[in-house]
Parts: structure tokens; C-alpha cells; sequence
């Protein structure tokens, strides 16, 4: 008998890996993730390639880094003709659904100038079938649905406020004005369960993207006080110095939590609030958790569960108040550094391992592909996973992860620009990560950044300190080394012989 082979892409916006394995493990309350993770394997140190949402969203659905497919920002267009993960689903004849969004920027030069497309960086990616839209900035069809079951709508820019009880003034941990069965989370699980139901007779390829617990941080009830601020571990504190790198004074600066929540002329950074913000967006993770949990339980009633690929990994991370920053915009690995768990159904061997070779958010794309029968295009970055999905160690695997930030605009400067005087195309950063060392390089005159995870971890620069200059340079040589291994291939393995274009490995 065929095996149906469906597969389940989820990915959750801006979800930390300690959430599951590390300081909030603890006190998070992701029950059905913990219960898929025994049924699964898990990646402890996975990395984004890229920051933010759109440029980490085009590398794992390319399966390139940023250097190469150059959608670098939110709002920088990728290019029409780069491959993804649909357009190669598609060759397999499946059709990609899309249940979210994929937070793409369409190339200009295919579209005419009036096209909606060119006005919002939240496009969808070429080759999905977009079934469901739920894109941060519109939302269209989740209003609609508020609307219809008789909510008074505020302005949309007003939509996630946390709302006071009477007579009260507003607090950090307030509901949203919706109740949790109404809200975005769940709303798309249902049109995403709904729209299963009438495809179990064929196999499917979806791709179901949660916006929470991105920001704004604001959490329907019961989730808004889910987690009790008072006994969570508070952020990590920087060491005298730590802070003083140029990059990282803006970052401070410019990530402060206000930006994390709306509804509010100012707020003081203080514990209060600080871990109030904190637990509010433990309560928007565990509210997702919740709703995978449907999703899950969804497949096991229907007899799909053990025909389903099921991959589930984040966009990147969230500072959360981390060195007193916000955000994502970073060089620390609680931006970058995110979960990944996949069950591949048909390799129950390695269900419940861990694997802590260094794997990054390019490996998706291919992983999935390769499930499928296919093969990746020769300008694909990462790697397969499917030897660890069978309990192996592949041979020659990577001993390094690699990151990258674009900062910069060239429309609008960014306060890194204006600060520290830098042009567009000084305003980048190179991360790579070896045994215990992570180095930050940058393309203008800025001072890198060593971090020793064996010693002082990401509380003191070692940079300047003489007695690790060996560690800096052989640094240094490694990240110059892994940029000339993987510049854009697209047809650089490409020959043209008498018998045609040969493209080899």
C-alpha cells in the first residue's frame, strides 16, 4: 500500500529555544510540544540564518542564506526567479497550501507599478496557495469573523491593547478585548481544520504559520495571567563592559520594551514590568501550544498522524529583555537560537532523541524535500536532516552555524546609521559559531565581537583581550572561509557541454 506521505510545516513567530530546552523550560507550559518531542526529534542548537521575519522566512523557505537570495529586510524584494520550497513541492505534484503568511517581498520587475503586491513586505511566496490570510498588518478575514460573532471592533490600530477592567487604569497583563476561543491563534487553527477535513483523501502539504507570540504582547484571558511574573527567572543581566561595543549601545537604546506592547504613552523598565511582559508572552506561547495540541490530536482521530511529516520550528527568536534589549535585532543567540522538532512517521527508531550537532533554518527546506523524494536546486544552502531523522550521524556534518544581520535601509537610515555614521552597505554583521566561541564580524569600521559560552558566555566581549587573539583570528578565518564555500550557486554548478547544460553537485 502507497504511503500518503502528507506534511505539516508550522512554523511560530519570534519563539525562543529555551522555551523548550533551557532558563524558561522550566516554567513555559507547552505540554503537547513536550509530548510531540517523545514522539519526535529535536534539534537543541538550531540557529536562524537570518533576522528579522521576512529575510529569516525567505531563507527557510529557499533554503539559502541572506547573502545569497539578498531579501535582506523587511521590504527588500526577492527575486522572482529564486526557488522555494513550493515551487519545488509543486514539480512533486503536491500543492503548498498556506495557512498564515510567509512574509515575502515581491520582485518589482515582474509586477506593474499599481500592483497591491509592491505596497506590503507581507506578500506570500511564490508557488503557495495562499487559503487563509492572516498577515499582521491586514488580517481581513479573523476581523470579519469578530465582527460576525458581534464584537464592537476598535480601530485596527488599536486592536491589540490590553483592556482594563472599569474604572481601572491599563496593565502590562491585561486581556485582549477578545475571548480565547475568537482569537487570531485560534481562529486560524480552525480555518485550518476545517479546510483538512475535506482533504483526507489524498495527501496534502501545508504550511500553517503562527503569528504569536510575536508582539504586541497581549493575551486573551485565560492566557494573559497564565504564568505568574513573580516567579520567573529574570533576564540576563550584561557584566560591567558587556554593553559597550557601539552595536550594541544603539541596540539598547532603540529595543526597549515599549515596543513590545501597545496601549501605552511610556513604560519604566522595571522588574514589575519587565517580567509582566515576560509572562504575557509565555501566556501567547502557551496559547499556541494549546492549538497545536488540536492540530495533533486532529491527525490521530482522522488516522493521518503516522502519514505526516510534522515540522515544527520558529522564524527566530526574542531578546525578551535579555542585556536589557527587545526584539530581534541582535548578535545574541536569543534571537537566533530557536527550536526545531520533526516526526518523520516512518522512522519510529529515533523518536525521542536529541540531536546537538549544530543545524540552521536552511536545513528545512531540503529536509523536507528529500521526505518527499526530491532533490534540492543546486543554489539550495543547507543540508538534509533525514540521517538524523534515522538515528544517524551524517558523515561530514557541519561544525559550525552561520548568521547574519542587515541593519541598515537605504530609503529610510536606521538609528545604527545615523548614530554611528555608517552607509547601507556598512551596516551588516556576520555571525559564526563554533565549539564555544561565537564571532561577530561587521562590514564597516565596528570592532568585532568573541563571546566564550565556556567561560564568561555572552557577558563579556573578548575581542580586545590579547590572550585570545588566536581564538579571533582562527574565527575570523572560519567565517571567511564558510562565505567563499557558499556564494550563490543558481548556475555556477552548471556546465554547458555538447550535450547540453550539466549541472553536478
Amino acid at each position: 500500500m502507497a504511503r500518503r506521505q502528507n506534511v505539516l510545516f508550522i512554523l511560530i513567530d519570534q519563539l525562543r529555544a529555551d522555551l523548550l530546552h533551557g532558563a524558561l523550560a522550566d516554567h513555559a507550559r507547552l505540554p503537547n510540544l513536550r509530548l510531540l518531542m517523545d514522539e519526535a526529534v529535536s534539534f537543541r542548537r538550531h540557529y536562524s540564518v537570518c533576522n528579522p521575519c521576512g529575510p529569516s522566512r525567505a531563507s527557510i523557505l529557499t533554503g539559502q542564506y541572506a547573502m545569497n537570495h539578498r531579501s535582506v529586510r523587511n521590504g527588500t524584494p526577492l527575486r522572482h526567479d529564486t526557488p522555494n520550497i513550493a515551487r519545488e513541492a509543486r514539480r512533486l505534484g503536491r500543492l503548498p497550501l498556506l495557512f498564515g503568511y510567509s512574509d515575502t517581498s515581491l520582485d518589482p520587475r515582474v509586477h506593474d507599478p499599481n500592483d497591491p503586491a509592491l505596497r506590503t513586505y507581507e506578500g506570500v511566496m511564490p508557488g503557495f496557495e495562499e487559503v487563509i490570510e492572516m498577515r499582521l498588518e491586514q488580517s481581513l478575514p479573523w476581523r470579519a469573523h469578530l465582527a460576525a460573532r458581534g464584537y464592537d471592533l476598535p480601530d485596527y490600530s488599536r486592536f491589540y491593547e490590553p483592556q482594563a477592567a472599569p474604572g481601572q487604569p491599563r496593565r502590562l497583563n491585561d486581556p485582549a478585548f477578545y475571548w480565547a476561543e475568537d482569537s487570531d491563534t485560534a481562529f486560524l487553527t480552525d480555518a485550518f481544520l476545517n479546510n483538512l477535513q475535506t482533504r483526507k483523501d489524498r495527501p496534502w502539504f501545508t504550511h500553517l504559520t503562527y503569528i504569536r507570540p510575536h508582539p504586541p504582547f497581549v493575551a486573551p484571558a485565560p492566557y494573559n495571567d497564565m504564568h505568574d511574573p513573580a516567579v520567573l527567572p529574570l533576564p540576563e543581566a550584561p557584566q560591567t563592559g558587556c554593553m559597550d561595543h557601539p552595536f550594541l549601545k544603539v541596540c539598547a537604546r532603540v529595543q526597549r520594551a515599549i515596543r513590545t506592547v501597545d496601549g501605552f504613552d511610556a513604560l519604566d523598565e522595571t522588574p514589575e514590568n519587565i517580567q509582566a511582559l515576560r509572562a504575557t508572552y509565555l501566556g501567547l506561547a502557551a496559547e499556541v501550544d494549546h492549538h497545536i495540541g488540536r492540530v495533533i490530536g486532529f491527525l490521530k482521530d482522522t488516522g493521518q498522524y503516522d502519514d505526516t511529516l510534522i515540522v515544527i520550528g520558529a522564524d527566530h527568536g526574542e531578546m525578551l529583555g535579555d542585556f536589557g534589549i527587545w526584539g530581534k535585532m541582535s548578535v545574541f543567540d536569543a534571537a537566533y537560537h530557536v527550536p526545531l522538532v520533526i516526526r518523520d512517521p516512518y522512522q519510529p527508531g529515533a523518536h525521542g532523541t536529541a540531536v546537538d550537532a549544530f543545524t540552521e533554518s536552511v536545513d528545512v527546506m531540503p529536509t523536507i524535500l528529500d521526505w518527499l523524494g526530491g532533490t534540492p536546486p543546486s543554489a539550495v544552502n543547507g543540508a538534509s536532516l533525514m540521517s538524523f531523522l534515522s538515528g544517524n550521524s551524517p558523515e561530514n556534518w557541519r561544525d559550525t552555524s552561520y548568521s547574519e544581520l542587515a541593519f541598515g535601509d537605504p530609503v529610510t537610515p536606521t538609528a545604527w546609521q545615523e548614530e554611528l555614521g555608517l552607509t547601507e552597505a556598512e551596516s551588516s554583521l556576520a555571525i559564526l559559531r563554533k565549539d564555544n566561541l561565537t564571532l561577530t564580524h561587521f562590514s564597516g569600521a565596528l570592532p568585532p565581537i568573541l563571546f566564550d559560552h565556556a567561560t564568561d558566555g555572552e557577558r563579556a566581549n573578548l575581542a580586545g583581550d590579547p590572550s585570545r587573539a588566536g581564538d579571533l583570528l582562527a574565527m575570523t578565518q572560519a567565517l571567511l572561509g564558510h562565505r567563499m564555500r557558499f556564494p550563490d550557486s543558481t548556475l555556477s554548478k552548471t556546465m554547458l557541454t555538447e550535450a547540453g547544460p550539466v549541472t553536478g553537485s
